[in-house]
Order: C-alpha cells, then structure tokens, then sequence
C-alpha cells in the first residue's frame, strides 16, 4: 500500500466537485464502476485511488477529463 505522500493531491476534492456538478450521488457512480459505496467514499476522501481502469471509468462517467482529476488541468469538463 502506497504512503499518504504518494498521494496525488487534491485527487478526492476534485472527484467530489466533479461528481456534485454532474448532479450525482455516490451510490450511482460506485454502481456505474462496479465498486461498493465505501470504496468510491475512501476515494472522495483520499486515502484511496482508483486504478488506471477506474480512473477511466470516472472520467466518463462524470464526462471529466483525467487531467483535471490529477491536477494537471483547472478545466472541470470535457468538451466545454
């Protein structure tokens, strides 16, 4: 299990702005990834992350990009 450093920064805050402005529950993304609420919950609170196929899997979902997720892009939004 990796540290609490290796941790990619502002990950969970982001997933959660990401998921409220969708207008989305936490239950309806963890059914949309296949995840139990409680795993979808430990990633919004970052002590978690997703794998690379679940990183994916949100970004669809939450029509995201990865970029914004991890902090390297401030544009919420695909396509916008």
């Amino acid at each position: 299990m990796r540290n609490e450093a290796s941790k990619i920064p502002g990950f969970g805050s982001r997933l959660k702005a990401a998921r409220l402005k969708a207008n989305l529950t936490q239950q309806v993304v963890a059914d949309e990834l296949g995840l139990t609420l409680r795993t979808y919950q430990r990633y919004e609170a970052g002590t978690t992350e997703p794998t690379l196929n679940h990183l994916v899997s949100l970004c669809i979902t939450l029509s995201v990009s990865a970029d914004y997720l991890i902090g390297l892009a401030d544009e919420v939004r695909v396509g916008e």
